[in-house]
C-alpha cells in the first residue's frame, strides 16, 4: 500500500471535526491525518490533537492555499507517496477514498479530482456558487483542453509528482481553480472521479454571496494571468 497522508484545512471546525476524523478512520484506517489548523479562533487544533492525529497550526488565517502548501511540504518530507486533500466540514466521504486513489496506482493520472457533477448527488450549491463553477468548469475545459465538471472541488488525491510542485508554488487565497492551470502548464495529468457530496455537518462556510462574485472575478484574473506567464 503506497503511504498516504491526508491533509485536512481546517479553520474554525470544532462542531465538525471530530465526526471527520472518525468517518476516516473508520472508512479508511490506513491513512495517516494531519490537520493544518489555519489560524482558528476556536478549539479546532485542540480537538483534532486529543483525538491523536497530526496537527499544524499556523499562526494566523492564511487561507486555504497556504494550509494546503502547509501539507504538501509536510508530505514531501515526511516522504508520502499520496497526498490526499480532504474538507473538516464534513460534507466529503472517506468511503469514496478509494474513487480517486484507483487512477493513481493505475498510473492514468497525477492528480485525482472528485467531481459532485459526474454522477447522481442530493448536493446543491447556492446559486452564485453554482453559476460559478459552471464558468469556472467551461473556461477550464478550454484551457486544459479536456471536460472537467468541478473544478472547485476540495476532495482530490495527488502523486508525489504533484506534492513536489505543490511544496515549491500553490495559489494562494481560493487555489483549486488556478492550481488545475499550474498542473496542466506543467505537463502533469488531470482526471475526475465521481463522488457524493453531503451538506456541511457544522459551523459555516466563509463563503458569503459577495465573496463568490469577488473569488469568481479574482480566481479568473489570476487563470489568464498564468496563461500569458512563460513556461
Amino acid at each position: 500500500m503506497p503511504r498516504t497522508l491526508i491533509i485536512i484545512p481546517a479553520y474554525n471546525e470544532q462542531e465538525s471535526l471530530p465526526g471527520v476524523i472518525e468517518d476516516l478512520r473508520t472508512n479508511f484506517p490506513s491513512g495517516d491525518i494531519l490537520v493544518v489548523d489555519d489560524g482558528s479562533r476556536d478549539h479546532t487544533a485542540g480537538i483534532a490533537r486529543s483525538a491523536g492525529v497530526s496537527v499544524a497550526s499556523l499562526p494566523f488565517n492564511v487561507g486555504i492555499g497556504g494550509a494546503m502548501q502547509t501539507g504538501f511540504q509536510y508530505a514531501e518530507r515526511q516522504g508520502y507517496d499520496i497526498a490526499l486533500q480532504f474538507d473538516g466540514d464534513g460534507q466529503h466521504l472517506a468511503g469514496e477514498i478509494g474513487e480517486l486513489l484507483a487512477p493513481l496506482a493505475e498510473g492514468k493520472s497525477d492528480i485525482v479530482v472528485g467531481s459532485r457533477f459526474l454522477a447522481a448527488n442530493n448536493y446543491r450549491a447556492p446559486f452564485l456558487r453554482k453559476v460559478g463553477i459552471r464558468i469556472f468548469s467551461t473556461v477550464l475545459s478550454k484551457v486544459l483542453g479536456m471536460r472537467v465538471t468541478d473544478t472547485t472541488s476540495g476532495f482530490r488525491a495527488a502523486n508525489t509528482k504533484v506534492i513536489r510542485f505543490f511544496s515549491r508554488a500553490y495559489p494562494e487565497d481560493y487555489p483549486e481553480v488556478e492550481s488545475l492551470v499550474l498542473l496542466h502548464r506543467a505537463g502533469l495529468r488531470i482526471a475526475e472521479v465521481p463522488i457524493r457530496m453531503q451538506e456541511r455537518t457544522g459551523g459555516r462556510s466563509s463563503i458569503t454571496p459577495v465573496r463568490s462574485a469577488y473569488y469568481m472575478v479574482k480566481v479568473l484574473l489570476a487563470v489568464f494571468i498564468d496563461l500569458l506567464k512563460k513556461r
